[in-house]
């Protein structure tokens, strides 16, 4: 599945995000799996609510991190796709 700025990212209904620290740790609750993160994985999660689309999480981002809109972009479509990819995250218009 390809993440492109107009997906609407949501966490899976299994996935719960705790913060710790300066990262977090998210629960997959069907396998037990823990995931750590760092800050701009955190930070990144903590604007993925179901109803915004990847751009308008990188616009966040942008506001809230001194960093190039291109680089971020691409970053965060990387990690958006691995998070699909782990059953971290869903992208409703896509997989249902």
């Amino acid at each position: 599945m390809e993440i492109v700025a107009g997906t609407i990212l949501r966490l899976t209904d299994d996935a719960s995000v705790q913060h710790v620290g300066d990262g977090a740790v998210v629960l997959l609750a069907r396998s037990g799996q823990l995931y750590t993160c760092n800050g701009t994985t955190e930070a990144f999660l903590d604007k993925v609510d179901g109803a915004r689309s990847l751009g308008q999480i990188v616009g966040l981002l942008c506001e809230e991190f001194e960093v190039d809109k291109g680089t971020l972009d691409e970053d965060m479509a990387a990690l958006a796709a691995d998070l699909v990819s782990e059953g971290i995250l869903a992208a409703p218009g896509l997989d249902g």
